[in-house]
């Protein structure tokens, strides 16, 4: 498979130069050159199938290239130890939970499979690499635990200081060995601007072999598309088309989704649902793409003005708006919305919702109402809502399950670095 950049077609790729490159040299994204399609057979017995079956069939249709059938199992077993269950909250709107892997977020599942195919390049390289990853919340913590301890690699993690919940923190902050965290004194745009900034440093790339854990990486993508698949295929029995609403901040969770509706995925529509960081929306609603300073909300890992993967997702309908449109809408919650999404949720259904995750299902339940059709709604939940305990319980008001592995990170020490959001401060930090 080669993938070529999205500023300019001319400039190609490997898998493996991707995946170690992160970003072409001209600044843009890698996107596959080619999106093959998946077989009829395998769609119409999906049903009966495994997650990790469906990741296997999934990512060697699309990297058969690159890896054997062999190597992609082998990946995807080092990968996958959890599952990504559909829970029914009503007859028509279920719940993809996408927190029951390490870190209780769903980058979990694009952070471990990045690691495993690192790993399995490494091996036969001996390379060594540095990771750079800017983290809004949930990447961070699932990015130490994909790489902690993998041989061959070093982790460095920004994240904006006082923006991040108090678990979420930990999570990032506590494992010591290859991880480390960098404390910025900003938000997360001046983080990923950070590190994309390093990425184009002559001297730094000189000096080592960068390499990126954000979904501007194109192996944090292609995984996060094997659970919309698994979503399909515990809800296909209802019949009934569906539609996927996604919390969107960044924009790669939609933009795997749009992947997997390419290799064949029968989705009737996506939902974009932001916080009042609302640039996607907007654009959808008018064709003008307008980035701007990102806002603080209590869906903090949303947070984000000018999101990485924008370019990514219009490219798979080739720039056209109107192409674009047609298949996804654009709605936006403030924080007093998503509150009373969490509440209203809870008190009918006893579910408990991440604010993330309440933005989602708000944005579900509006397109139901315009759309007036009939369909099986499918909102993700992106983190267990025990990393956001204080808002949740708060919003709630009453005490919710806390994991074991989520409590006993109250007890550890932070340990993180301050920065200031310079980038001379931060070569100067990774050169030293």
């Amino acid at each position: 498979m080669q993938f070529y950049s999205t500023r300019t077609r001319s400039i190609k790729a490997s898998l493996e130069e991707a995946v170690f490159k992160s970003l072409p040299a001209d600044n843009g994204l890698y996107m596959p050159e080619s999106i093959p399609t998946l077989s009829s057979s395998f769609l119409d017995t999906i049903e009966n199938r495994s997650f990790n079956d469906i990741a296997v069939e999934v990512g060697h249709t699309l990297l058969a290239e690159d890896l054997s059938r062999r190597d992609m199992e082998e990946i995807v077993e080092r990968s996958f130890s959890f599952d990504a269950p559909v829970v029914e909250i009503t007859p028509d709107t279920h719940v993809l939970e996408l927190f029951h892997g390490p870190s209780m977020a769903f980058k979990d599942f694009g952070a471990r499979f990045m690691a495993a195919l690192m790993s399995h390049y490494l091996v036969r390289s001996q390379k060594e690499i540095k990771i750079l990853v800017a983290t809004s919340g949930d990447t961070g913590g699932a990015v130490a635990q994909g790489f902690y301890k993998v041989p061959g690699i070093s982790v460095t993690i920004l994240y904006p200081s006082g923006k991040v919940s108090d678990i979420q923190e930990k999570q990032l902050t506590t494992l010591g060995h290859n991880i480390t965290a960098l404390e910025v004194d900003g938000t997360f745009d001046d983080c990923q601007r950070l590190v994309k900034e390093a990425f184009l440093d002559q001297e730094l790339n000189s000096t080592y072999n960068l390499a990126s854990a954000n979904s501007i990486n194109i192996a944090r993508l292609i995984p996060q598309s094997f659970y919309y698949f698994s979503a399909y295929a515990q809800t296909k029995h209802l019949g009934k088309p569906v539609v996927f609403s996604v919390p969107s901040g960044n924009f790669g969770n939609l933009s795997a989704g749009i992947l997997a509706y390419r290799m064949g995925l029968p989705v009737e529509h996506f939902v974009a649902a932001t916080n009042r960081n609302n640039v996607v929306p907007r654009y959808l609603e008018s064709s003008a793409y307008a980035p701007l300073p990102s806002i603080e909300t209590i869906s903090n890992a949303m947070d984000v003005g000018s999101p990485s993967n924008f370019v990514r997702l219009t490219r798979f309908f080739e720039d056209d708006w109107q192409e674009t449109r047609k298949l996804i809408s654009g709605y936006y919650f403030d924080d007093e919305q998503t509150k009373a999404s969490m509440r209203q949720v809870f008190e009918q259904t006893h579910y408990v919702m991440c604010p993330h995750t309440a933005v989602a299902y708000e944005g579900l339940q509006k397109y139901r109402t315009e759309s007036g059709q009939d369909f099986t709604g499918i909102f993700l939940a992106t983190a267990h809502p025990a990393k956001f305990l204080d808002l949740v319980e708060g919003t709630l008001e009453t005490p919710i399950f806390i994991p074991e592995r989520l409590k006993n990170l109250l007890s550890l020490d932070k340990n993180a670095i301050p920065l200031k959001p310079r980038f001379q401060d931060f070569k100067a930090y990774l050169l030293g």
